[in-house]
């Protein structure tokens, strides 16, 4: 009995949540505190495994002037450990999906077992010393809690969506102490909208995270650096075309990560082995400078504060672009976020340094370019021109300068998405086999199939059958098509009712002589999208659905699809906006 009102007292609390708008903020805000916790115990993860392997004290590992040879070989040796991990977890089927999946193909949804996977390969990677960082697991695991928690209180798919960004976000913006950066991260990147419905569960749990870490005293990933002179007018077109720059090489970055990736994967070079193959070619790139290894945050302090040179900077620059597109390339696991800052803040101060010796240019301050090019890049990278553009904000708490970050943000973000398309992101899930651009619900789409549209049991006639003998058999008016099958059952075609009465002679011949469509069909499992698209350049009013074999399923009219189609925007938009 005890058990019974347990049961009943959980089920109306569940009830509630599902219709309290007050309630959602509430779980939001209990979110925001675990997505807070998470990412102190995965930094300090790390740092205890850099600590270990490297002695990285107070310092960052990317901050060292120097490393023996003996300790890089943690490098291969944590590529092994990472291939070992991913042989245990082998048995799997498919890839983890991450929180930009979940949210634009499977309404939110997240197993938690992937998070857990995805946190520790990205743990493991940039702990031994990666060019990865560690962004990628603070936003799984923030929102792969917040899935699980979603589900477990069977929220709607649109409440669950907005939690599963409310904790990734959380989680982003408690690695770099800005709840705005992190809210925006939310709605850019993991829901892929700004919503009425979203902006208080977000702002709550962004908020509750960055108070969280801020009462455990771990300092912030970036540090506060002042706008160091008025900003003008020709600022912001300096600064626009630095934005185009940030944008070309962070398509080369891509390009790179990629290219490496396939041209891996199809060499005959053993999965198992891939990790410590890349480890062993990272290496000598940190003989050169550690800063190339891990995320960069010390290697972003050490730079910003002091002075360096042109030809310092370049070579950072391009061992970091290496170093990363062969840590991902080869296997290790984890994010561009925060090496697309430290390349941008490189780029930058590169950008200001070349500036000068064009004559007649203006001069620009170095660490004003930095924090513009950290922008730039990003948004290159990652995408989310407001979220990196309020990072600038919340590191410098200076408007003007923020104005020229979000016009060199629009610029690589405007650039990018014209000559390449994605971000990184949505790149990597392209080069699976998936189409999408960004984190906006299409789960709805892919569940809209020509199978779940179909009228089972359409009207049939065999293909050999004479025009009379069809006559008879359909009266016109009856029915607008039918099908023909062969004397397998094999779809033959579709002819349509008032054809077969048209014709004025002849009557004896076979109806499949009026047959159309006869190479032109569906399968069950396409989407709504794929069935508009073959009526559009078909220009047909009904296609059938085929199986495997080539037997009649049913048939879909174009009609009934567009109507549906249009039923469903409908009803997802008044979701996104609360209202459904």
């Amino acid at each position: 009995m005890k058990k019974s009102n347990t049961l009943l007292f959980f089920a109306n609390q569940r009830r509630r949540l599902r219709s309290s708008e007050a309630a959602l903020i509430g779980v939001a805000v209990l979110i925001g505190l675990c997505a807070g916790l998470m990412t102190l115990a995965l930094a300090a993860s790390a740092h205890l495994m850099q600590n270990l392997l490297y002695g990285v004290g107070i310092d960052r590992l990317s901050a060292l002037s120097s490393i023996s040879p003996v300790r890089l070989l943690a490098l291969p040796i944590g590529g092994v450990l990472l291939a070992a991990l991913g042989y245990v977890v082998s048995a799997r089927t498919r890839a983890p999906v991450d929180v930009v999946e979940a949210n634009a193909l499977h309404g939110g949804i997240i197993p938690f077992r992937d998070s857990l996977v995805v946190s520790a390969q990205t743990l493991l990677s940039n702990g031994a010393g990666a060019s990865v960082g560690l962004e990628a697991a603070y936003a799984q695991m923030g929102g792969g809690l917040a899935s699980v928690m979603g589900q477990w209180l069977r929220l709607r798919r649109n409440d669950l969506r907005i939690l599963v960004g409310a904790g990734a976000g959380a989680a982003v913006g408690a690695a770099f102490g800005a709840p705005l950066t992190g809210a925006f991260y939310a709605f850019e990147i993991v829901i892929g909208a700004y919503t009425p419905a979203a902006i208080a569960p977000v702002a709550a749990a962004c908020l509750t995270a960055a108070i969280t870490i801020r009462a455990s005293g771990m300092p912030a990933y970036l540090i506060a650096l002042p706008s160091a002179h008025a900003i003008t007018t020709i600022d912001y077109f300096v600064y626009a075309a630095l934005g185009l720059v940030c944008a070309a090489f962070g398509i080369v970055l891509m390009r790179a990560v990629t290219t490496i990736e396939l041209w891996v994967r199809q060499s005959p070079i053993p999965d198992r082995v891939r990790p410590a193959i890349g480890g062993l070619l990272l290496i000598p790139i940190a003989w050169i400078s550690p800063q190339a290894l891990s995320a960069g945050h010390g290697a972003l302090h050490l730079d910003l504060t002091t002075q360096v040179t042109l030809a310092f900077l370049t070579t950072i620059f391009l061992l970091k672009m290496a170093a990363s597109a062969i840590s991902l390339g080869f296997g290790f696991r984890g994010g561009l976020f925060f090496a697309s800052l430290f390349l941008g803040s490189l780029a930058g101060q590169i950008y200001a340094a070349l500036i000068v010796l064009v004559p007649g240019a203006p001069a620009i301050d170095p660490t004003d370019a930095a924090l513009v090019g950290m922008a730039g890049m990003a948004v290159a990278v990652v995408g989310g021109p407001m979220t990196m553009s309020l990072l600038v904000l919340e590191a410098t708490h200076d408007f003007a300068l923020t104005g020229t970050a979000i016009t060199a943000a629009l610029c690589a973000s405007t650039l990018v998405r014209e000559r390449f398309g994605f971000s990184f992101s949505t790149w990597r899930l392209h080069t699976r086999g998936e189409t999408i651009r960004s984190a906006r619900d299409i789960g709805w789409v892919k569940a809209l199939t020509a199978g779940r549209m179909m009228r089972r049991e359409p009207s049939t006639a065999e293909a050999w059958i004479s025009i009379s003998e069809f006559r008879r058999r359909f009266q016109l008016g009856a029915a607008s098509r039918v099908v023909l099958v062969d004397r397998e059952g094999v779809y033959a075609g579709l002819v349509l009712t008032p054809t077969a009465y048209a014709v004025a002679d002849d009557l004896d011949r076979a109806i499949d002589t009026l047959a159309i469509l006869t190479g032109h069909t569906l399968r069950p499992e396409q989407d709504v999208a794929q069935v508009m698209r073959m009526f559009e350049d078909l220009q047909a009013d009904d296609l059938a659905v085929l199986d495997e074999s080539g037997k009649v399923l049913g048939t879909v009219s174009e009609k009934f699809v567009r109507r549906r189609y249009s039923s469903e925007i409908e009803k997802a938009l008044k979701d996104l906006y609360g209202e459904g």
